[in-house]
């Protein structure tokens, strides 16, 4: 039905009229289609799956490196205490080397123990180079087998330095979880893992 032709001297009430009569327009009715809806859908899906993968990655990335840094600060308190024990010389200009002191023990022991003799290793468990250590850092022990309740073990070597072995050793420090290392763990070279940490020192001897 054509439309009728409007003109200014229309009557408002004749113009009211005129727009009744004209049918809608389907293209000005709102709302959304089921396209619309199923694109939107998948955008956030996308949009999630993505956030918690990343979520999933920091927590993870938080937990190593907080495992590392606690890993440091044992390693650390070990390497003190072989810093700390007798390497130098005495009065008479002879050489003075703790041999007995045991830190593989808490408190540490003047007797019983292997002090800066060379030894141990970092890729197997030596009985005077070693101890275990609960989940808060409490040494539990020496020994070739690891204690019940141990959550870190802690290696230790003393090595000479081949160009000058009587005055200068080499000191290296592991702190690893109490884990199967797998190819990481051999008796000839040690690689460090990931939420590990591995500490190296070089002590030279001085006049007391």
């Amino acid at each position: 039905m054509a439309l009728a032709k409007l003109s200014s001297t229309d009557s408002p009430r004749e113009l009211a009229a005129v727009s009744a009569e004209a049918p809608l327009d389907p293209r000005r009715e709102g709302g959304f289609s089921l396209l619309e809806v199923l694109v939107a859908s998948t955008i956030m899906a996308v949009a999630l799956t993505t956030l918690a993968q990343l979520f999933v990655m920091s927590t993870n990335a938080n937990t190593g490196a907080k495992t590392t840094t606690y890993a440091a600060v044992l390693a650390q308190q070990k390497m003190e205490q072989l810093r700390g024990l007798a390497w130098g010389f005495d009065t008479l200009g002879l050489p003075v080397t703790d041999i007995s002191t045991d830190i593989s023990v808490v408190p540490e022991q003047a007797i019983g123990g292997t002090g800066l003799a060379p030894g141990g290793s970092l890729g197997q468990n030596v009985r005077g180079y070693c101890d275990f250590l609960d989940k808060n850092g409490v040494s539990l022990g020496t020994g070739t087998t690891p204690i019940p309740g141990a959550v870190y073990i802690r290696r230790w070597t003393v090595e000479p330095l081949p160009t000058n072995p009587n005055n200068t050793i080499v000191l290296q420090v592991l702190v690893t979880r109490w884990r199967n290392r797998g190819t990481a763990d051999t008796q000839t070279g040690t690689g460090r893992q990931p939420d590990e940490a591995r500490m190296i020192s070089v002590k030279t001897r001085k006049a007391t």
